[in-house]
C-alpha cells in the first residue's frame, strides 16, 4: 500500500504526518518505529496519524514515538496538524481535545490544565510532586506533573553541563515512573525566561519539546522562580508559555512543512 505523507517540524522537533481520515492505514508500533528510523526510514521524532474525529472535534490525532510507543499528546505536533488543517482546529487526542488558533508567531495551543497528583503523573507511590525528595547523579529535588503526558523537571545552573543523553534514559525507565517519563533540565535566565533541554520518552534528545516547555514553565512558577508567562528557549528555538490564572496552559510557537512524499508502507511491514 502506497501512502502520501507530510514531513513537518516545530522548532526542529520533527514529524511524519499521514492523513488516514478518508482511508484507514495499517499504522502501528512496529511500522511507526521503522518509518521513524533516520537511516532506513523517513526519519522523525514522532509519527502522526490523522483519523476521523471520535467526539465532535475536527480530527483525531494519534502519536507514536520513534521507538514505536504510542503517547497521548505532543504540543509541537498539535501546532503542525493545525497548520495542515488551516489554523483554527479542535484536535482530539488520547489526552483529550486540544484547541488551536493562529497567532502572530505561529499557532497557540490550549493544553488544558496541568495535573499534579502523584497518581495523575503517574508515580508508582505517593510523593510531593512539587518537590520530589529524590536525586540522580547530582540532579535533585525535581518537580513532576502531567500536561497530557508525564514530565519531570530539574532546575539547574547550566543546562549544557548536564549529560542528559546519559542520565535521561535511566530516569525515563526508573521504576518510580510506571509509564516512563520525559526528563527536562531547566535554567532560570530571568523571571520571564527559561532555558530548557529535554530527553523525550521514547524519542531521546530532541531540538524542542512543546509539552516539556509547558511543564518547565508551570513547575518554575510553582516553585516561585518565574512569572506565569515565560519564554522557553530550546535548541530549535523559543516557545511562549502562558499559565493562565484559571488553570489552562497556552503554548505559542511556529510550525513548518519540510517536504511531502509518498512511501510504500508494505515495504516497512
Amino acid at each position: 500500500m502506497r501512502a502520501n505523507f507530510t514531513k513537518m517540524h516545530g522548532l526542529g522537533n520533527d514529524f511524519v504526518v499521514f492523513d488516514a481520515r478518508a482511508h484507514a492505514l495499517p499504522l502501528g508500533p512496529t511500522l511507526a518505529a521503522r518509518l521513524a528510523d533516520r537511516n532506513t526510514g523517513i526519519g522523525c521524532d514522532q509519527l502522526i496519524a490523522l483519523e476521523p474525529p471520535r467526539s465532535g472535534g475536527d480530527v483525531f490525532m494519534r502519536i507514536w514515538n520513534a521507538n514505536g510507543g504510542e503517547v497521548s499528546a505532543c504540543g509541537n505536533a498539535t501546532r503542525c496538524v493545525a497548520a495542515l488543517l488551516g489554523g483554527h482546529a479542535r484536535i482530539e487526542t488520547l489526552a483529550g481535545e486540544l484547541t488551536v488558533h493562529p497567532a502572530a508567531s505561529g499557532f497557540t495551543v490550549d493544553l488544558g490544565c496541568p495535573r499534579f497528583g502523584w497518581d495523575e503523573v503517574p508515580l508508582a507511590y505517593p510523593l510531593d510532586t512539587a518537590d520530589l525528595p529524590l536525586a540522580w547523579d547530582g540532579l535533585e529535588r525535581p518537580s513532576a506533573l502531567s500536561v497530557g503526558n508525564p514530565h519531570i523537571v530539574f532546575f539547574v545552573g547550566d543546562t549544557q553541563a548536564v549529560s542528559l543523553a546519559e542520565i535521561g534514559p535511566r530516569i525515563e525507565h526508573d521504576p518510580l515512573f510506571p509509564e516512563g517519563i520525559n526528563v527536562g533540565v531547566a535554567e532560570v535566565i530571568a523571571p520571564n525566561r527559561l532555558s530548557l533541554r529535554v530527553w523525550e520518552r521514547g524519542a531521546g534528545l530532541t531540538r524542542a519539546c512543546g509539552t516539556g516547555a509547558a511543564a518547565a514553565a508551570v513547575a518554575a512558577h510553582r516553585r516561585g522562580l518565574t512569572s506565569r508567562r515565560v519564554q522557553v528557549d530550546q535548541a530549535g528555538g523559543s516557545l511562549k508559555i502562558d499559565w493562565r490564572t484559571e488553570g489552562h496552559v497556552l503554548m505559542t510557537g511556529p510550525a513548518a512543512v519540510s517536504f511531502t512524499g509518498e512511501v510504500d508502507l508494505a515495504s516497512y511491514a
